[in-house]
């Protein structure tokens, strides 16, 4: 899909890979509808993007999405894509998940995007095509120790992402899922930790060294370019699926 004149909504707007993901939008010639909790900052950011246009959502719950799915087409007119990119990391050995935590982190990481989804889908048949991006996580593909919430969160969207596209093909619909690698964001740090965890972001152990949130960005636009249904933040990714 071509980039230039698309209305795309970006959620997790604010920071980390959602911020720079909506500047290079701009600069491609996007205009892009900025989505985050947090106002000031979406306000800050839509006057250096032109023709963005903030709006504060918090993306657990349903009414506020669906409100603002409303204002996308009412300022715009159409949504042409989704990205679905706010979420929040929850990391925890299987017998200290706290399972008040896991849920409000499922309202945020699978049911709000899904909410997103069911919201654009009716608009985007109307206008007889349009594509969602839905951002899940390299650990969707693995089995790591103390990350079993968060992956299979992003398990499940992943799942649901491309169900979602075999389901969507015959409206002219693309949804791609695609796979970031551990990237020099705040997201570690407003990951919620449970137990005794350490591990290093900085690419030490068995990790390799993180992504800049430009790099992802750049894959995402890739990825719209291209209509693939997987983007991987690297190709060694794809061996590291569970069934691999």
């Amino acid at each position: 899909m071509k980039i230039k004149g698309k209305i795309v909504i970006v959620t997790g707007a604010s920071s980390g890979i959602g911020l720079v993901t909506a500047k290079l939008l701009t600069k491609h010639g996007a205009k892009v509808a900025l989505v985050a909790r947090t106002k000031e900052k979406l306000e800050k950011l839509s006057k250096e993007l032109a023709n963005s246009f903030p709006i504060k959502t918090d993306m657990t719950k349903g009414d506020e999405i669906k409100k603002m799915i409303k204002k996308v087409v009412n300022h715009y007119g159409r949504i042409d894509i989704l990205i679905n990119n706010a979420g929040q990391g929850y990391d925890a050995r299987v017998e200290n998940i706290n399972i008040e935590t896991f849920q409000r982190i499922f309202e945020l990481d699978v049911v709000g995007p899904l909410i997103a989804m069911q919201q654009v889908i009716p608009i985007m048949i109307k206008q007889k095509g349009g594509m969602i991006v839905n951002i899940s996580s390299g650990t969707a593909l693995m089995y790591l120790p103390n990350m079993s919430p968060y992956s299979s969160l992003k398990r499940a969207l992943a799942a649901i992402s491309l169900t979602a596209r075999e389901e969507l093909k015959k409206d002219n619909i693309v949804v791609s899922v695609v796979y970031p690698y551990i990237t020099l964001t705040d997201f570690e740090k407003n990951t919620i930790k449970h137990g005794n965890i350490e591990w290093s972001q900085d690419g030490g152990g068995p990790f390799h060294p993180p992504d800049t949130a430009k790099y992802i960005a750049e894959k995402i636009l890739d990825g719209i370019k291209s209509e693939v249904a997987e983007i991987f933040a690297h190709e060694w990714m794809k061996k590291s699926r569970p069934n691999n």
